[in-house]
């Protein structure tokens, strides 16, 4: 089992340039947990991609489809105030934004109660940064650091 990011969600949903790296590994382990928020963020990613033309209606109706498929199969860290407290200091120490560090926050929580690797998926640059100051190993590990493959096809537009 691993902690998504919901940059590395949103690519399951819509094609991008690491959708087939980030579906070979659900493939894999087809255990998601996520935080509370990242059903939001996927639509909000879904919707941004409509309102500046890049997806059309069928897009983003197959988009949604599978956002509602993959949500209803993956477990989901709700909010708390012991996240709250944990995002207000991964703020003090990593240059986050909000939603990144409860995103980080709520990984934290998850990892309290596995006895196996702390692992995060995640594309985004600086909640890699700072997941990995916090001890987190990352997935996909080159993900960053080699060129984007070509997309076979866009889905999404």
């Amino acid at each position: 089992m691993r902690f998504w990011d919901a940059s590395a969600v949103v690519p399951l949903l819509m094609e991008e340039r690491w959708t087939a790296e980030l579906r070979e590994l659900l493939s894999r382990d087809r255990a998601i947990t996520v935080w509370w928020g990242t059903r939001v963020e996927g639509a909000s990613a879904i919707r941004r991609r409509e309102r500046v033309g890049e997806a059309d209606a069928t897009a983003v109706g197959e988009a949604l489809a599978l956002l509602d498929g993959i949500g209803a199969a993956w477990a989901e860290i709700q909010p708390s105030e012991q996240i709250q407290v944990s995002a207000e200091r991964l703020l003090a120490v990593h240059p986050l934004r909000a939603a990144d560090a409860l995103q980080l926050a709520a990984a934290t929580a998850w990892r309290r109660d596995l006895t196996r690797a702390e692992e995060l998926v995640c594309l985004d640059e600086r909640l890699r940064d700072a997941a990995a100051r916090e001890g987190f190993d990352l997935w996909p590990e080159s993900l960053l650091s080699r060129p984007a493959p070509r997309a076979a096809g866009n889905r999404a537009g």
